[in-house]
């Protein structure tokens, strides 16, 4: 798994690519922990470029967004497709994140 963070006029864009999953996950919730310390609560996961998620990487994203949420922000997922949207659809993290279907729809709502 690749990650990559950018700022975004107020936001923080992250961009995960490959595989989230027990192996994985982990790292990103360090990650995205270190983040919202440093003052980054307002972010944008987009998984464009994620090819697989487990139960493991849904994990990983619901304790960043109760910690991000917690400072205040929010945690936004954007560009779900194939397996990935199959998956958030099927375990209803479709409803318990905020889901766009661009990085722009996603950078554009209030």
């Amino acid at each position: 798994m690749k990650v990559d963070m950018n700022r975004h006029g107020g936001w923080s864009v992250i961009k995960i690519e490959g595989r989230m999953d027990t192996i994985s996950a982990p790292d990103f919730e360090k990650q995205a922990q270190d983040w919202i310390g440093q003052g980054e609560h307002r972010m944008v996961v987009d998984l464009s470029d994620l090819e697989y998620i487990s139960s493991a990487g849904l994990r990983a994203l619901l304790v960043a967004a109760k910690a991000a949420k917690a400072s205040g922000g929010q945690l936004r997922c954007c560009s779900l497709k194939g397996v990935v949207k199959k998956v958030f659809d099927v375990s209803g993290f479709s409803s318990m994140l905020p889901v766009y279907e661009s990085l722009d729809a996603a950078l554009s709502r209030q």
